[in-house]
C-alpha cells in the first residue's frame, strides 16, 4: 500500500514538473520576439551612470503598475482580464520596492518628478484612435515594452560583474518581464480574433523596433 501510494505521489510530481517545464520553456505561444536587438552601447551608457538608471527604473516600475491598473479602471466590464491585471499591478510596485531597497542601499535618492519617456510617447503614436482598436494596441504595446524591458534587464545582468546581489536581482526580473510579455497578448485574445491580433502585434512590433533603432541613448530602460 504504501509503494502505491508512494507511486502515485510521484505520477503527481511529475505531472506538475511537466506543467512548470511546459510554462516556463515551451516556445511560449503568447510571447514574441523583438525584430531589433538593443545596441550593445546601451549597457556601456547605463553602466556610466547606474544612479540615473536605477532612478529611472524605479518610476518605470510605478508607472507599469499603473498602466495595469489604469485597463481595470477604463475596462471595468472585462471581467476575464481584471484578477490578471490586478496581480500585474501588485508585483510591478512589488518590483519598485526592490529597486527602491537598492537605491536605499546605495544612497540614491528617487528622481524629483517623472520626465516623460520618449520610447512610450513613440510608441502611443502607433495607435489607433478609436476606442476599441485603441483597447487592442494598447494591450499589444504592453506586451512589447515588457519583452523589450526582459531583453534589457538580461543585458544589465550579463553586464554587471563587480556586484553578486545586484546580478541576482536583475536576473530575476529579466524572468518576471519575460512572463509579462506573455499575459498581455493572452488578454488581447479574450477580446479580437486571432489574425487580427498577431497580425497587429506584428505590425506594432516592427514599429517598435524602428522607434528603438533611433532612440538616443541614456542611463534609462527606455
Amino acid at each position: 500500500m504504501y509503494a502505491l501510494k508512494l507511486l502515485s505521489n510521484l505520477f503527481v510530481i511529475g505531472d506538475v514538473f511537466s506543467l512548470v517545464f511546459e510554462t516556463l520553456f515551451d516556445p511560449m505561444k503568447y510571447a514574441l520576439e523583438l525584430t531589433t536587438a538593443t545596441r550593445p552601447e546601451w549597457a556601456r551608457t547605463v553602466m556610466s551612470n547606474f544612479p540615473a538608471f536605477l532612478q529611472d527604473h524605479a518610476d518605470c516600475e510605478r508607472k507599469a503598475s499603473a498602466m495595469a491598473l489604469s485597463f481595470v479602471a477604463k475596462f471595468p466590464d472585462h471581467l476575464e482580464i481584471i484578477p490578471e491585471l490586478i496581480e500585474t499591478a501588485i508585483e510591478e510596485l512589488q518590483h519598485f520596492q526592490r529597486v527602491y531597497a537598492q537605491m536605499q542601499k546605495r544612497g540614491i535618492p528617487l528622481a524629483k518628478e517623472m520626465t516623460e519617456d520618449p520610447y512610450i510617447k513613440a510608441l502611443l503614436k502607433l495607435c489607433h484612435t478609436d476606442p476599441q482598436r485603441r483597447f487592442l494596441d494598447r494591450l499589444l504595446l504592453a506586451s512589447i515594452i515588457e519583452c523589450r524591458g526582459a531583453e534589457r534587464f538580461r543585458l544589465v545582468c550579463e553586464t554587471i560583474n563587480d556586484d553578486a546581489e545586484l546580478k541576482e536581482f536583475y536576473q530575476q526580473l529579466w524572468v518576471s518581464e519575460a512572463k509579462h510579455g506573455n499575459i498581455f497578448v493572452k488578454m488581447a485574445l479574450n477580446y479580437f480574433p486571432e489574425k487580427e491580433v498577431y497580425r497587429r502585434l506584428n505590425e506594432l512590433n516592427a514599429g517598435e523596433g524602428e522607434i528603438i533603432q533611433k532612440l538616443e541613448l541614456r542611463p534609462a530602460l527606455h
